[in-house]
């Protein structure tokens, strides 16, 4: 991507939804907060949060008394856990699809774990005696979101700790804000095809087999209704980058963008590139340093096409999430 895409200069901030406890508001069944510094120290200088608590927001109090999923896992009831006879379920389903109306300008969505409401993985689910079934749930409303957002990027906040997903996640985003800015601008062959070469090596790291498939895609794009075959090209992209980069993955695109610069640099440019390289590979040193050593040739060496590459750029630098990984 080049330095006039979102990740770089946009005025706005990207629309990301999040369980409101993870801010530090306190709206717990407790009384209490999940406050994740993840989110309000890092993250909120490029999401403006858009906060939901979905219990308080049907009218439970704060505290209140806990609830819990109950039933049929896929689709259970919410109810009391002291007193079965309270039952939340209808409020929490007509609030969600309401609410859920109200999203479609989000990039993404962090979700607190294990909530009978916003809980996005593994929710336990009890049976009517009580017991915890094996089969977990998900969340009634971050179920919701889920059902009528199927490509929105999700994740649980906890699960963000973890450096490989929170990359994964945060890539994602950026990705799909920029595809709502394009489609916001208006789809056409050219836009498809340009953006597309945009994330070509962003799709080998994540997903090799994608890449040429989206491209054969888009290959007689013209002879077709742009905003039609943007639909297939965005649900291939976004399922792809789903999956989650390997270091060998990203080794095999360090080198395919070390092939550019092959006619530029000298003998002990190319070991210093191809060391940077290797010792990724190995695990000696983060993924940072060979892209920096990277961005740093091509800025004596411009290239117009790798200039448009996202992988170089996909989100704020000082995110420092290659870091870690």
């Amino acid at each position: 991507m080049t330095d006039q895409q979102q990740t770089q200069t946009s005025p706005h901030k990207i629309q990301v939804g999040i369980s409101s406890c993870l801010l530090g508001e306190e709206v717990r069944y407790n009384g209490g907060h999940k406050h994740s510094p993840l989110c309000t120290r890092d993250l909120s200088r490029y999401f403006d949060f858009i906060s939901v608590c979905p219990e308080v927001s049907i009218g439970l109090g704060i505290p209140r008394k806990p609830i819990r999923l109950v039933g049929d896992p896929s689709d259970p009831d919410v109810v009391g856990v002291d007193d079965i006879s309270f039952n939340a379920t209808q409020d929490l389903k007509d609030f969600s699809n309401a609410k859920v109306k109200e999203l479609d300008k989000l990039s993404g969505y962090i979700f607190i774990k294990g909530s009978p409401s916003c809980g996005l993985f593994r929710v336990k689910v009890y049976n009517e005696k009580g017991f915890p079934q094996e089969e977990m749930g998900r969340g009634v409303y971050a179920k919701v979101v889920t059902d009528n957002y199927p490509l929105l990027p999700v994740e649980e906040a906890g699960r963000l700790q973890d450096a490989v997903l929170r990359e994964n996640f945060i890539t994602r985003v950026f990705a799909y804000s920029n595809w709502q800015t394009l489609k916001q601008e208006g789809l056409t062959a050219k836009k498809l095809i340009d953006f597309h070469s945009s994330y070509k090596y962003t799709l080998m790291a994540h997903n090799p087999q994608s890449n040429s498939a989206l491209g054969r895609l888009l290959a007689d794009v013209g002879k077709h209704d742009p905003d039609e075959i943007g639909e297939q090209y965005f649900t291939g992209l976004m399922e792809s980058l789903t999956k989650k980069a390997s270091r060998k993955s990203h080794t095999n695109v360090l080198m395919h963008l070390q092939g550019y610069l092959k006619n530029h640099l000298s003998k002990g440019e190319k070991e210093k590139l191809g060391e940077a390289i290797e010792q990724y590979r190995s695990g000696i040193i983060p993924l940072i340093v060979p892209v920096t050593v990277l961005k740093n040739f091509f800025h004596t060496y411009p290239d117009d096409y790798i200039a448009r590459q996202s992988y170089l750029q996909p989100y704020p630098d000082d995110l420092s999430l290659r870091n870690q990984i």
